[in-house]
């Protein structure tokens, strides 16, 4: 076991070591990987500015306003979620048995 862990230990310091005439392609590397991930990054960017100015998608299905009760029905043939809203109209949310957890929607 401690033989083991000794030429563990030497791979390891040995790993930590330079090996001469390597350093300008690992320079090279190391930029071009930097170059890559800055271009990754604007990529993203521009893709989040992008979606922050689209306007939100709106849910014909669902009212407008307040809600004014939410009931929850388990353990019998409809399993739902069901949403009153403040105008008098409900939505329903059926609900499934999903591994260890209820989900609803």
């Amino acid at each position: 076991m401690s033989a083991l862990v000794i030429s563990a230990g030497f791979f390891m310091i040995s790993g930590c070591t330079k090996i001469p005439g390597n350093d300008s392609q690992a320079e090279i590397s190391q930029q071009e990987l930097i170059n890559r991930l800055e271009s990754r990054i604007r990529e993203l960017e521009q893709k989040i500015s992008e979606k922050g100015n689209s306007s939100p998608e709106v849910d014909r299905n669902t009212p407008e306003g307040p809600i004014k009760s939410i009931t929850f029905r388990m353990g019998s043939k409809d399993d739902r979620l069901r949403i009153y809203w403040a105008d008098g109209s409900s939505s329903d949310l059926p609900c499934t048995q999903e591994q260890s957890t209820l989900a609803c929607g």
